[in-house]
């Protein structure tokens, strides 16, 4: 199969710097297949001077082309888009531009010249709550032709995700160190200083009725930074895994966990849990946690209602949960 032709110009949009900084890699390297002797060079917007573009994409004397990396238009001074301006209105033989723009209209007149000249356009979107980052990490497996589960995926982002290169560089690390399906042990394995009190651990102990853990492990990850979102979502899923496991009755738990798409030792956990509750219990959980959702959120459940503080509604959450547990 014959490799791509590299495009002549790629505009990469979007404010998530590792899938940014990914996408300017595939063009060099595409570019390079084709012409491997192919220079770099990368211009700045806060230490451009006027000209330099013109400078580098100029005939060299020896040959050869290059890709020119402009980065931060979004940010750029008049003198660096005049000059985006008129190298897309003259090209010049042998250069591949790559422009950088994070977000906002700085630079529009750049951005419609590049997409009516053609350009590919490559977006990083952001990867801010915990669905993307979930999702980011999936997708990582993925790419390098291995599964993780859900809860392993969701345990890493609570883990290292509040920065996304930490958190690639993590998957990175997992595959090449484990083989098979990469599981919620071995994110703890390797991960465990990180994970040991997050909402994993706080929802084991409340959905097992011990209160005094539960909240000692919340107050825990709490005081070390952990978002009182995640945990709450943690709180949830969990909820609804035992109740959505209780409902299947018998059936064998690699059925079970087919249909729901689980993992069977993750239907075997959840039918434990289950032994100690009963649907109305169950129900009032959920009610909790969700009216707990709406409070760390900043939501307000009725006129009349002040939102408590998120430290709190969490708090009262998995309070409720674990009585719920123990009443009969």
């Amino acid at each position: 199969m014959s490799t791509p032709v590299p495009p002549a110009y790629t505009l990469v949009t979007g404010p998530e710097e590792v899938l940014a900084d990914r996408a300017v890699d595939s063009i060099v390297s595409l570019v390079r297949e084709h012409e491997p002797d192919t220079e770099v060079v990368r211009l700045y917007a806060a230490t451009y001077a006027p000209g330099d573009l013109g400078v580098h994409a100029s005939p060299s004397l020896f040959g050869g082309g290059s890709v020119i990396v402009v980065h931060d238009l979004d940010e750029a001074d008049d003198p660096l888009l005049e000059d985006v301006l008129q190298l897309l209105d003259r090209p010049a033989e042998g250069i591949h531009l790559v422009v950088r723009h994070k977000s906002g209209n700085r630079g529009k007149r750049v951005l419609d010249a590049l997409r009516k000249g053609g350009a590919r356009v490559i977006e990083a979107k952001a990867i801010r709550s915990e669905a993307d980052k979930t999702a980011f990490v999936v997708e990582e497996f993925r790419t390098a032709r291995r599964r993780v589960e859900k809860e392993a995926a969701l345990a890493l982002v609570q883990a290292v995700g509040k920065d996304v290169r930490e958190l690639a560089t993590a998957c990175a690390q997992l595959v090449r160190d484990t083989t098979g399906v990469v599981t919620v042990t071995q994110v703890e394995t390797y991960y465990g200083e990180k994970v040991e009190t997050t909402g994993f651990k706080v929802a084991e102990a409340a959905l097992s009725g011990d209160e005094a853990e539960a909240l000692r492990l919340l107050r825990h990850a709490m005081t070390g930074g952990l978002d009182p979102v995640p945990i709450i979502a943690v709180l949830a899923m969990q909820l609804r895994q035992v109740g959505r496991v209780g409902a299947a009755g018998r059936a064998s738990a690699s059925s079970v966990a087919k249909d729901l798409g689980i993992a069977p030792w993750q239907v075997d956990q959840a039918r434990r849990v289950a032994q100690g509750w009963d649907g109305d219990r169950l129900g009032r959980a959920i009610e909790a946690v969700a009216a707990a959702d709406v409070d760390v959120k900043g939501g307000l459940r009725n006129a009349l209602t002040v939102p408590r503080s998120p430290e709190y509604a969490v708090e009262r959450a998995v309070t409720v949960i674990c009585r719920e547990r123990r009443s009969r």
